[in-house]
């Protein structure tokens, strides 16, 4: 959770799975502004691979490509907003959105935030790294996380989860590079974006179960919301 927040249960990761084609497809379509090739747009190429293996429609991926490039006519005016602040027991988040309407977007936030604290630019940011994170899971039988994150040029990693996905953190500027070199090295890239890990991230145990539930629930709201595409959390595995 230091890295990127994800819902628990099955309830909760059914629902966010219902939300991932149009996360995805905004995404597609930001990426698609600096043109439709994959092959020439390593960004798209990256979404590409995402929205395949999370099973995105091919006409929906088309068609986000498509409205994304200015193909159909339509005009796609996005506009990159990070919130700074505090879930429930002071626990920092930084909350990554893309709207196409601010004056919805702004006073949405400030109601999800009113059991937390919605902070200032910069008042949460300095204590998160801004980093390239690829989400891989091994290839081959003994792939090496350690090895492959010095062979691909990642600046670390983190142990692989229950699932068996190992998080690799590189520089903001050799996301591609990494991401492309990993396979080479027994590993296949999930997905990759840039995002933020938190330096100093505040322990789970020094919270009760009561005050867990509390912020797992102010995250999940967070998340719900469908201006959100990230949200990335201070709070320790």
């Amino acid at each position: 959770m230091g890295a990127q927040w994800k819902a628990k249960g099955k309830e909760l990761a059914a629902n966010a799975k219902g939300r991932i084609f149009g996360k995805l497809s905004k995404d597609i379509m930001l990426a698609a502004r600096s043109g439709a090739d994959p092959a020439a747009n390593a960004r798209l190429r990256l979404l590409v691979e995402q929205a395949r293996k999370a099973s995105m429609p091919k006409d929906t991926l088309e068609r986000a490509i498509k409205k994304g490039a200015g193909l159909t006519g339509e005009t796609v005016n996005f506009e990159h907003v990070i919130y700074e602040g505090f879930a429930p027991h002071r626990v920092p988040l930084m909350v990554e959105c893309l709207t196409d309407n601010l004056n919805r977007t702004a006073p949405e936030m400030r109601v999800l935030f009113r059991k937390g604290q919605l902070g200032t630019s910069g008042s949460v940011a300095w204590d998160f790294d801004h980093v390239g994170m690829i989400e891989a899971e091994p290839a081959v039988a003994g792939a090496d996380a350690e090895l492959a994150a010095i062979e691909a040029g990642a600046q670390d990693f983190e142990p692989a989860d229950e699932d068996g996905v190992t998080l690799f953190l590189s520089d903001p500027t050799d996301l591609d590079l990494v991401s492309r070199a990993l396979p080479t090295h027994g590993f296949t890239v999930l997905t990759a974006k840039l995002g933020y890990k938190a330096k100093n991230p505040i322990d789970p145990a020094s919270l009760s179960p009561e005050q867990l539930e509390e912020v797992e629930a102010f995250l999940a709201a967070i998340d719900a919301n469908d201006d959100v595409q990230n949200v990335f959390v201070g709070l320790g595995d």
